[in-house]
């Protein structure tokens, strides 16, 4: 994991301690490049040379999330963050995982989902601190998640809420993928999916271990798509752009 930029002043002293700086701080012209660095660590591989990598050579970071519940505009918070590195078509051992503490509390049935009770993130990091660790550690990769439409809503809230800045990564989603691999299987819950590539089912609803599988399930579909003349990150954009 890499460490944050240093020489930044107050304002990563205050995410280091998990507060968040002030407004007026944020806005002041000594604060400027500290805003800027922030949003840089969520631009992503956006430059347009990335289409052109391989898929077997890209560098990607399979992540998940678990939250307090569906419903971000609702107050649901995130209250796991879990990531593996891969590069092409081979995991790095890179991985990384952390609680995070939520300003509200978490319902009985994410309880009995995740495993995560109230008490465990009492001491854990702020959103501030974890979101700093996580977009160091998957840098400017390409993201991938299953069912990726929550995890991202979710990571971009979070963004927004804390730094004013939006997630500019590329996302891939191994859903949308599989399904547009294979139409008439009807299926989209990772642990069908998981099935089917015949990836070892492991622990469900932790962010680390789903990061795992996921990225197990992703490495799996690099083949399959290669078998289709899907050979480029630009070549699966265009694929997963076709209505038939």
């Amino acid at each position: 994991m890499k460490e944050p930029m240093k020489g930044n002043g107050g304002f990563w002293e205050a995410l280091r301690g998990g507060g968040t700086p002030r407004l007026g701080s944020m806005l002041g012209a000594p604060s400027a490049q500290q805003i800027a660095f922030v949003r840089s660590l969520t631009k992503g591989q956006r430059r347009p040379e990335t289409l052109h990598i391989p898929l077997h050579q890209l560098k990607t970071a399979v992540f998940d999330l678990e939250t307090t519940g569906f419903h971000y505009h609702y107050g649901d918070e995130i209250i796991s963050f879990g990531a593996v590195k891969v590069d092409g078509n081979q995991p790095s051992g890179e991985e990384f995982y952390s609680l995070c503490k939520p300003a509200c509390s978490i319902p009985e049935r994410i309880v009995e989902l995740t495993g995560i009770t109230q008490e465990m993130v009492l001491e854990a990091p702020s959103l501030l601190q974890t979101l700093r660790d996580f977009m160091s550690f998957v840098d400017d990769r390409v993201l991938i998640a299953h069912g990726s439409a929550h995890d991202k809503a979710f990571l971009d809230v979070a963004l927004w809420k804390t730094t004013k800045a939006h997630l500019g990564h590329r996302v891939l989603d191994t859903m949308m993928i599989a399904q547009k691999l294979e139409p008439e299987r009807k299926l989209s819950s990772l642990d069908d999916w998981l099935r089917v590539y015949e990836v070892p089912l492991l622990r469900r609803h932790h962010a680390l271990e789903d990061s795992r599988m996921t990225s197990g399930l992703w490495i799996s579909m690099i083949e399959k798509l290669r078998e289709r003349g899907i050979v480029t990150l630009g070549d699966l954009y265009v694929f997963l752009s076709k209505t038939q």
